[in-house]
């Protein structure tokens, strides 16, 4: 399917840069009982099989990040055997322009992998005294995909918010990410000054990893994302209960609704109260200049002063 499709073109794939998908729940499933049942804690229960193949066809076509389709290729010598391995070789990091002063840990979406966005913080963002290192997630069969294999952080099972998470993956991923952090704090910068964020999926694991952390972060940004894990909170995870919380999200989003980005802040806020929640009009599942520049001076903000 993808072979048949025209090749982009370079200003093609520099305007889609910042789309990515990840569906969690289409807009006509965004109903009260949606909004309650999110406040609660995760039922076991999985998609029905229509349900999947009704949704096979949309993830085909929107799963894949642009930047991926630009940089598209076959299954890799690198596909992993035996154990499941959570990322697929080193991180793409843009180093600090000036005095390294903090770093960021960002996680691409589902069927992405971490260059786009190193390219985007280099070139759009341009963090002066900020490191940003973007770590590239390994294939793995995705569940609700009909079991199709794609870069992403863990497994999905189904489109609602009361839908099976996927526990062992989510902690696995977390452990990496919080191995990352480590790494920046043996190499000198305090964990205040280090900030971990993403997009969609990863946003969704960078807020979970971030809040689990056991020392206090310089920050947390969530782009178009949700929240994982809630009936683990607060629990007994309190270092970060403070830690300022980016979390933004346009209002025209068609895989994760701003409803789900909605209730993701009012639950996050029952035990961390430093939330800001920006929506963006007319933006999608992407993300947008206006957006990268609040983020921008949230991390200038949060992690260099």
């Amino acid at each position: 399917m993808l072979a048949s499709r025209p090749a982009l073109s370079a200003s093609r794939c520099a305007l889609l840069s910042g789309l990515f998908s990840r569906v969690l729940v289409l807009p006509s499933a965004v109903s009260s009982q949606t909004v309650s049942s999110f406040c609660s804690s995760s039922s076991s229960s999985t998609s029905s099989p229509s349900s999947q193949k009704t949704f096979l066809a949309s993830i085909i076509g929107s799963s894949l990040s642009s930047r991926f389709l630009c940089s598209f290729r076959g299954s890799s010598s690198e596909e992993d055997e035996g154990e499941m391995s959570i990322s697929r070789g080193t991180p793409s990091v843009v180093p600090s322009k000036g005095e390294h002063k903090g770093t960021i840990i960002f996680l691409h979406g589902l069927g992405d992998q971490g260059h786009g966005w190193a390219d985007a913080f280099r070139s759009e963002v341009k963090l002066d005294n900020i490191k940003t290192i973007c770590p590239h997630s390994a294939d793995r069969s995705v569940t609700l995909n009909m079991g199709m294999s794609m870069p992403a952080w863990y497994d999905l099972f189904g489109l609602d918010a009361n839908s099976r998470e996927d526990d062992g993956g989510i902690q696995l991923a977390s452990q990496y990410v919080h191995q990352l952090i480590d790494s920046e704090v043996a190499a000198g910068i305090p964990a205040s000054r280090i900030a971990v964020g993403g997009f969609s999926m990863g946003g969704a694991l960078a807020i979970y990893a971030g809040l689990t952390y056991p020392q206090k972060l310089g920050g947390i940004v969530g782009l178009s994302s949700f929240f994982l894990q809630r009936n683990k909170f607060p629990g007994n995870w309190t270092a970060n209960n403070g830690t300022p919380i980016f979390l933004g999200h346009g209002n025209m989003d068609p895989l994760v609704p701003l409803p789900i980005g909605q209730m993701s802040e009012q639950f996050i806020k029952k035990f961390n109260p430093n939330v800001q929640f920006h929506v963006y009009s007319g933006m999608g599942h992407s993300s947008c200049p206006q957006e990268m520049q609040e983020v921008k001076t949230f991390l200038t903000n949060s992690i260099t002063k």
